[in-house]
């Protein structure tokens, strides 16, 4: 039942990174905005959680200042692979690693100190009719708009009802995140490789160490639980199994989302214009999720205010964001599924790990492969 009509002039599917950034780009340009968010803040998300540098210019245009969350400063990149080969090198740009609980909050207050709505609901429907968009909440309430912006995550009830294109292929990975406490150095990111997957490590604010790993959900089916399968899996890595052994759980149990996909998605899709993982997710072992995210808030962002400042057509809204789109992420997301591919096989992760002992230069290009340059700050 339609009870309330509410108007504005940009709608966004869903407040993580990429919603809120966008959300809070708008708003700071003047323009009004409503998200749509399905859970409350703050709230612990599955998540690698370290950031590359790229995004602190296009932050501080934003007015975020990063430094009161307190993150940790990360500088340098470890290897590890199954047998306990390891492989260092300096980030070229650094990062930091902030959880996604505090993130996310902050993100949200900021959006919110600018005016934006945000509403706590589940969109069930989009309609796209006479250059105007409606949206229907699962509460009964539909929202109008001329632009509809899609920041809803890597998979959800939303992809099945537009019949995206990425659901054909069925999706094989899992991912597992908790935080603990223990000893892990502030200033790196270590990637882990074991038997059907790969951890990432990292310190975040509050001396946690945020541990997320990504597995083939049919090596992990042949376990009882996460426990047994990071006892038998997971620790096979002398790495990984000292820092879990010497380690303590925060969390009362891990987080995990399942069919996770890195297929090819379309960024553009009804009309609306998809950011982060709901237009693209690439590998964690990249580190690069959340500032592609963010990246991608800004280039929506920056069409929008052009159409609705009536300075492009929708169309070429459509197609500019297209071309910026691929332009920057087209080619990591390509060199991540390879990657991806390469480290879920055991034996080929050696060779590439024994490859990279012999020629230490191979890490920094591949570094550089998966991660963008400094994110420029010439809004409109």
């Amino acid at each position: 039942m339609k009870d309330s009509i509410c108007n504005s002039e940009v709608i966004i599917i869903g407040g993580g990174l990429a919603g809120l950034t966008s959300a809070i780009h708008l708003s700071k340009m003047g323009i009004r905005v409503v998200v749509i968010e399905k859970n409350q803040y703050p709230k612990h998300k599955v998540c690698g959680e370290y950031i590359s540098n790229e995004i602190l210019p296009y932050f501080n245009w934003l007015e975020l200042n990063i430094e009161e969350l307190k993150p940790t400063h990360i500088s340098t990149l470890q290897f590890y692979s199954e047998s306990g080969k390891t492989i260092e090198t300096k980030l070229p740009m650094g990062g930091f690693g902030i959880s996604r609980f505090t993130l996310d909050h902050a993100l949200y207050l900021k959006a919110i100190s600018q005016n934006c709505i945000v509403l706590e609901d589940l969109v069930n429907e989009v309609i796209f009719k006479d250059d105007f968009f409606e949206v229907i909440l699962n509460s009964g309430k539909v929202l109008k708009s001329k632009v509809v912006l899609g920041g809803f995550g890597k998979r959800s009830n939303l992809d099945i009802k537009m019949n995206r294109g990425f659901l054909q292929n069925k999706s094989t990975w899992l991912a597992v995140k908790s935080h603990y406490k223990g000893n892990f150095p502030d200033d790196v990111v270590g990637l882990h490789n074991f038997k059907g997957g790969y951890c990432g490590v990292s310190k975040v604010e509050n001396d946690e160490i945020n541990i997320c790993y990504l597995t083939n959900f049919k090596e992990f089916k042949k376990y009882k639980n996460i426990e047994e399968f990071q006892e038998k899996v997971v620790s096979k890595n002398p790495h990984l199994k000292n820092i879990l052994e010497n380690s303590k759980t925060v969390f009362d149990k891990p987080l995990t989302i399942s069919q996770i996909c890195f297929e090819k998605k379309e960024n553009v899709e009804n009309h609306i214009l998809m950011m982060g993982d709901t237009a693209g997710l690439i590998h964690p072992l990249c580190g690069n999720g959340m500032a592609m995210a963010i990246h991608s808030a800004k280039l929506a962002s920056e069409e929008t205010i052009e159409f609705l400042n009536g300075k492009i057509s929708r169309s070429e809204m459509e197609s500019n964001y297209t071309k910026k789109w691929n332009k920057n992420f087209k080619q990591r997301l390509q060199f991540g599924r390879i990657l991806g591919n390469i480290l879920e096989h055991s034996k080929l992760s050696e060779i590439l790990t024994n490859l990279m002992t012999y020629f230490p230069f191979l890490l920094p290009i591949i570094i550089k492969k998966t991660h963008g340059k400094e994110i420029k700050t010439t809004p409109n």
